[in-house]
C-alpha cells in the first residue's frame, strides 16, 4: 500500500468502505452501537449475507475505494475461516496500491499470532484497540471483559506480526474516576508508543445499561470540570508526548492519522456493509436494517437490507459540514463549503461568528472556520449555533 495524502477523499475522487461485524463477546453497558453476545450463536449464516451485500456494493459503487474499515462489534471474534473469508471478499474493494488504509477493530485479549498474522496477510494495515482503561475497576464499570494486564500484550502480538499501525481507545469521564487514574491510564497507554490514541468522553447513550444505572441513582456521573481537567490534561500531555491533535478526539503521530475517519469527517462518500452499517454516495444516503435475521431475511427476499433512505439536501449538507468538519482541529473548510453548497459560510455566518470569535470560542482564518482550545470544550452547543443560522436559506439536492 502506498501513502498519498489526506485529500484522497475529495468528493468524486475516492470513497470508504465500512463492514460492520456485530458478535462481541457480551454487551458493554455503555455501547449504543449494535452489537450482540456471540454466545453459542452460528456466525456463518450472517457473514455469508454481508458478502453478498459488499459484492453488490462494490459492483454497484461509481468511485473508487481508498480506505477499508472493519468495526463493530468486535471483528476479531469472527473464526479464522471466517476472517480469512471475509478478508478474501473485501480484497475486492481495490488493488494494494490503491487502498491507503485497511482498519480492523478488535479488543485485549481477542488477538493470538494466528490472528494477528492472518490480519497482516489479509491487507490490514492498522488495528484499533479498545482498551478503555488501565485501571482495572473503571473496566469493571464500563463492564468490559478483558483486565488492564492484556493490553501490552496484544499491542505486542500485533506488532511482532507486522501490524504498521495501533490504534488505542481511552474512556475519561468513568464514574470513580479521578485525575489521577486518567493520568496513569495515559502514561501506560503512551509507554506502549502506539501510534495513534482516541481519547472518547463517556456518554449515557438511552437505551443503554449504564445510562439506566444513572437514571436508579446506582451511579454518580463525572463532575463536569472534573471532565473538562481531565479532556484538557489529556490533550497537553498527548501533545507534550509527539502526539499531534487533529480532531476533538483523535490525537496521532506525524503521518498515522485515520484516514477513514477523517473521511467521515470532511463529509466525503462511503460504502457501509452489514447490519446497522450507513452507506453515504452521491447525495443518497442509506441505513441498513440493525437487527441480524431481519438483515439475513431482506437479503435473502430483496437483495439489499436497506431500512432508511433518504437524498441529502443543501441545506442537511451545510448542516453536516458544520456538525463534522468542525471537530477537526483544522476546521470548517471555507472553499469546500462554498464549491459543494453554492453558499460563502462568512456571509452565511458573519454575525454568528463575529460573536463567537470575540467570546474565543471560533477563529476565522483565509481558509477555515475552526475551534479553539476553550471552543471544543463547549463544541456541541457551538455547532448547533451555527448550524441553526442555516435556517431556510437554501433547498433542493446539492
Amino acid at each position: 500500500m502506498v501513502g498519498l495524502d489526506d485529500s484522497v477523499h475529495a468528493p468524486g475522487r475516492a470513497c470508504g468502505l465500512y463492514v460492520h461485524i456485530p458478535f462481541c463477546e457480551s454487551k458493554c453497558g455503555y455501547c449504543d452501537f449494535y452489537s450482540v453476545p456471540v454466545e453459542q450463536l452460528d456466525t456463518e449464516p450472517l457473514l455469508r449475507r454481508i458478502v453478498r451485500e459488499l459484492r453488490v456494493r462494490l459492483d454497484d459503487n461509481p468511485r473508487k475505494v481508498g480506505t477499508i474499515f472493519c468495526g463493530g462489534g468486535t471483528p476479531t471474534i469472527l473464526p479464522l475461516e471466517e476472517l480469512t473469508r471475509l478478508f478474501g471478499e473485501v480484497s475486492r474493494a481495490g488493488p494494494a496500491d490503491q487502498i491507503v488504509e485497511f482498519t480492523v477493530e478488535a479488543n485485549p485479549g481477542t488477538i493470538d499470532d494466528s490472528k494477528a498474522g492472518l490480519l497482516v496477510g489479509g491487507g490490514v494495515t492498522r488495528v484499533s484497540m479498545g482498551a478503555q482503561s488501565f485501571i482495572a475497576g473503571e473496566l469493571a464499570t464500563l463492564e468490559r471483559l478483558h483486565s488492564p494486564d492484556d493490553i501490552a500484550p496484544s499491542v505486542a502480538t500485533l506488532r511482532r506480526n507486522g501490524v504498521r499501525q495501533v490504534s488505542l481507545d481511552l474512556i475519561f469521564g468513568i464514574p470513580g474516576q479521578t485525575l489521577d487514574t486518567w493520568s496513569r491510564s495515559l502514561d501506560r497507554a503512551i509507554e506502549l508508543e502506539p501510534d495513534h490514541i482516541a481519547c472518547y468522553g463517556l456518554t449515557y447513550e438511552p437505551g443503554t445499561r449504564l445510562s439506566e444505572l444513572r437514571q436508579q441513582g446506582r451511579i454518580t456521573p463525572c463532575d463536569e470540570q472534573l471532565e473538562a481537567d481531565m479532556y484538557l490534561g489529556a490533550v497537553d500531555g498527548l501533545c507534550e508526548a509527539g502526539y499531534g491533535q487533529y480532531e476533538t478526539s483523535n490525537f496521532a503521530k506525524p503521518g498515522c492519522k485515520c484516514r477513514h475517519n477523517l473521511n467521515y469527517w470532511r463529509n466525503g462518500s462511503y460504502i457501509g456493509v452489514g447490519p446497522s452499517a450507513a452507506g453515504y454516495v452521491d447525495g443518497r444516503r442509506y441505513k441498513n436494517i440493525a437487527d441480524i435475521d431481519a438483515y439475513i431475511r431482506m437479503m435473502d427476499v430483496q437483495g439489499h437490507a436497506e431500512a432508511e433512505t433518504e437524498v441529502v439536501d443543501t441545506q442537511m449538507l451545510m448542516t453536516e459540514m458544520i456538525m463534522m468538519q468542525l471537530r477537526l482541529v483544522e476546521g470548517l473548510s471555507i472553499e469546500s463549503f462554498r464549491e459543494r453548497t453554492g453558499v460563502d459560510p462568512l456571509a452565511v455566518f458573519k454575525d454568528t461568528l463575529n460573536r463567537l470569535v470575540d467570546l474565543g470560542f471560533v477563529t476565522v482564518s483565509d481558509t477555515h472556520i475552526a475551534l479553539t482550545r476553550q471552543g471544543r470544550l463547549i463544541s456541541d452547543a457551538v455547532i448547533v449555533e451555527l448550524a441553526a443560522t442555516c435556517g431556510d436559506r437554501v433547498d433542493g439536492p446539492h
